[in-house]
């Protein structure tokens, strides 16, 4: 059961999700993998395999600084705390802002329109989300996909092309003006 995507560059991944609707199990570590800036990003389960409902991924990042400020038209979001810790910080549709240090265990919901950010505030932390269907694959075509198991040394870091393209094909607005978790 395996599936293949194109890689940026051309080459091509092989795959362990099945790309419908089937039952599948994975290894730790296993799914579509891809490089954002200093993190691994993991889908274990996409689109294609719940038809069209939703997305799960994780996260694994070191301690850093917070992702630019952004917000999804029509993309549901969650973070579910693994390990680690990361501050997140949400703004609601009528400005009212929301602001958590979360720890293992520790859930969150972004709805849709929401403006939002997170920071990793420890090494080692990993994160699940779950999304609205079909933007669990923003991370690899905002990033670089691959075989890696381990964060990106060093970080991959987007062009601003690539960014806008993703960002415009996963509806998303960057407000790179608003940094609430820096400072």
């Amino acid at each position: 059961m395996t599936a293949e995507f194109a890689q940026s560059g051309g080459g091509a991944l092989h795959l362990p999700l099945p790309g419908k609707p089937t039952p599948f199990f994975l290894t730790d570590g296993e799914g579509e993998r891809a490089h954002l800036f200093d993190s691994l990003v993991t889908v274990l389960l996409s689109k294609d395999e719940t038809a069209g409902q939703f997305g799960i991924f994780t996260l694994a990042a070191p301690k850093g600084d917070a992702i630019p400020t952004h917000s999804h038209a029509d993309v549901h979001e969650t973070f579910y705390i693994l390990s680690g810790r990361a501050r997140v910080w949400i703004q609601d549709p009528d400005g009212e802002r929301y602001e958590k240090l979360m720890r293992p265990g520790d859930f969150g919901y972004v709805p849709a329109g929401c403006l939002h950010t997170f920071r990793v505030e420890a090494d080692d932390t990993k994160i699940m989300g779950v999304s609205s269907a079909g933007f669990e694959r923003f991370f690899g075509t905002a990033g670089t996909r691959t075989d890696s198991m381990e964060l990106p040394h060093p970080p991959y870091i987007p062009s601003h092309e690539q960014l806008g393209r993703a960002a415009g094909e996963y509806r998303q607005e960057f407000r790179f003006d608003l940094r609430p978790l820096d400072g």
